[in-house]
């Protein structure tokens, strides 16, 4: 098991991510795509386990990256890392259907 922390977005039923092509997180869901992920807000929580499925189509990857970044950081923040880095980088990502739900949502 691999705990790291992640950008998201929910994505219609999906929760969307992505990351650098190469990392050990990549590798560990190509061998076993399981995983969970867990949002918490102070005393709530929201714990989601599901299969991932991995994109490697560049064009979406790079799209989607761009769109983690701007949630994060707003768009002219997200246009200079696209320009910086994630441009030259190999993306892939990775969207989680939601199979199993557990919350402490007050």
């Amino acid at each position: 098991p691999q705990l790291t922390t992640m950008w998201y977005l929910l994505d219609g039923n999906e929760i969307l991510m992505n990351t650098k092509v190469g990392r050990a997180k990549e590798r560990n869901m190509r061998r076993d795509p399981r995983i969970s992920i867990c949002i918490e807000d102070g005393y709530n929580y929201l714990t989601i386990s599901g299969s991932v499925q991995l994109i490697n189509d560049q064009e979406t990857a790079q799209h989607d990256i761009y769109r983690l970044a701007a949630r994060y950081h707003g768009e002219e923040a997200a246009r200079q890392q696209m320009q910086e880095q994630f441009s030259r980088e190999q993306r892939v990502t990775l969207r989680l259907a939601c199979e199993h739900i557990i919350d402490d949502l007050e």
